[in-house]
């Protein structure tokens, strides 16, 4: 029993006769959406415009008290526990509400705004309050959209329809979850950058990134881009669907105020990405045409287990563990005690990015600290590398070598730069697994989803392909096994 505890994620504090001391707690996520109905009902009530500015007032200044208040939680469950908690379905549907109440909200609001003789103020309010349900929304669209089941994929898209942003259905799983804590990632926040710097950034970039992606897809089966089964267009057309009916039924004087959610919206994800993994950035390993990133582990992700924002967010704050098992459904995510830690919540944070010199102080030092004071290892903003480095005396010959200076020889604890799978009688193995969430390729039925018709080489593959479903392993991760049955 004590080597299982060793090796298992369970701090102190845990137990092995372990329950979800917050299965019932997950409800109070549901409150979120509720928020509109809380704001008009008072509104009626009171007559009080004030409440329609309930959105930002919950997120920016009440759960930030309750994070500081109600403290944090460690508890992790059990390894043997997970697989009988990932099938408890109590955890699905709860993620599941969250959509109608979304909508209703949506609609509901929509009609007040076009009808209910509310000062512009007051539209405003709602308008952003609003935005503030559909940003929480899109992390009700980031757990259904990582799970393999099609059903809970499309719900993903149908919460993105709102904020009209549902190309973040392909950007994060295929592009983000690749290149994350990299130069490379538009959604990865460097040292020295601003959230008002990092926005445009990240939102034209991911927008650019989800096209690629799908146009390479596409391509691979031959196929112009513009066609439905192109994830990004068929995500934009459920938005202008939802939208045109809106505007047909309640007329184009609530366009202004459906552009102010959807901003409000998306901006409100973004500054959550801005914060996930400030400053982190994973080192290069091996040499030449074998170099790559090392894979991601517990500390490339800014991590909190501040309860409320927990709560509200399905976990999101232990984003670590999600970037590792991004298919873990959010019930079974476990905190790890090489992860670095925010001072506080999610939604405390967001008070502090849109201060950039209150961020810079209270972050900049704990990026220092997290690479053991060695800020060149970081990643730094290339318009202000210079001025980083000499605030943070770094000796001379450590950044002679540019924005890449992060790079270090492979080691055994950053992972080696070759996978298990081997070119060596690759094209005699009928299947390929992907080791992180067991994903199988098989060569005689192929994968026509990602353009690899039926009897594909696995050779074929271009070595820049990583899993489907988890998109954390590359192609040279994946390992031999007998056939997709095996599997």
């Amino acid at each position: 029993m004590t080597s299982g505890i060793v090796r298992s994620t369970v701090p102190p504090g845990s137990t092995y006769q372990w329950r979800d001391k917050k299965r019932y707690l997950w409800l109070i996520g549901l409150v979120v959406p509720s928020l509109a109905f809380i704001a008009i009902g008072m509104w009626r009530l009171t007559g009080w415009g004030a409440w329609f500015w309930i959105g930002p007032i919950v997120i920016l200044v009440v759960v930030p008290a309750i994070d500081l208040l109600a403290g944090l939680d460690r508890s992790n469950p059990p390894d043997d526990v997970i697989e009988a908690l990932e099938k408890d379905k109590y955890y699905r549907w709860i993620t599941y509400l969250f959509l109608p109440i979304q909508y209703a909200g949506l609609l509901g609001s929509m009609w007040l705004v076009a009808g209910g003789g509310l000062a512009t103020i007051d539209k405003v309010g709602i308008a952003v309050s609003i935005g503030c349900i559909g940003g929480i929304g899109i992390n009700t669209a980031h757990e259904l959209g990582h799970k393999k089941e099609a059903n809970e994929r499309w719900l993903s898209k149908i919460a993105l329809a709102q904020s009209f942003y549902g190309h973040f259905y392909i950007e994060h799983n295929r592009g983000h979850h690749v290149r994350v804590a990299t130069p490379e990632d538009p959604a990865s926040a460097r040292v020295g950058e601003s959230f008002y710097q990092f926005w445009p950034r990240t939102v034209g970039g991911s927008l650019r990134s989800a096209w690629n992606l799908e146009k390479r897809r596409i391509a691979r089966r031959n196929q112009h881009p513009f066609r439905l089964t192109n994830d990004v267009l068929n995500a934009w057309l459920m938005s202008a669907v939802l939208w045109g009916a809106l505007v047909a039924w309640l007329g184009p004087g609530i366009t202004p105020y459906l552009l102010i959610q959807a901003v409000v919206g998306f901006s409100l994800l973004e500054v959550v990405n801005y914060m996930e993994h400030y400053g982190m950035l994973r080192q290069k390993v091996g040499v030449g045409e074998r170099q790559r990133y090392e894979r991601v582990d517990p500390s490339h992700s800014w991590n909190s287990n501040n309860i409320a924002t927990n709560v509200l967010l399905y976990h999101l704050q232990r984003h670590s563990d999600h970037h590792a098992n991004p298919t873990r459904r959010y019930q079974s995510l476990r905190d790890f005690e090489e992860s670095p830690v925010l001072p506080t919540g999610y939604a405390g944070m967001i008070v502090l990015a849109i201060v950039p010199a209150v961020w810079r102080r209270v972050m900049d030092p704990r990026v220092l600290a997290h690479f053991g004071g060695d800020i060149s290892l970081a990643n730094i903003s290339p318009r202000k590398r210079d001025q980083v480095l000499a605030a943070h005396a770094v000796p001379s010959s450590t950044a002679e070598g540019g924005f890449e200076t992060g790079s270090r020889a492979p080691s055994s604890t950053t992972g080696s730069a070759v996978g298990p799978s081997s070119t060596t009688g690759e094209d005699d193995t009928p299947a390929w697994r992907c080791p992180g969430c067991d994903y199988t390729y098989d060569v005689v039925a192929g994968e026509e989803r990602e353009g690899f018709a039926a009897g594909t080489a696995w050779s074929d593959i271009p070595n820049t392909w990583c899993c489907p479903d988890c998109g954390v392993r590359e192609k040279v991760d994946f390992v031999a096994v007998e056939s997709a049955a095996a599997g």
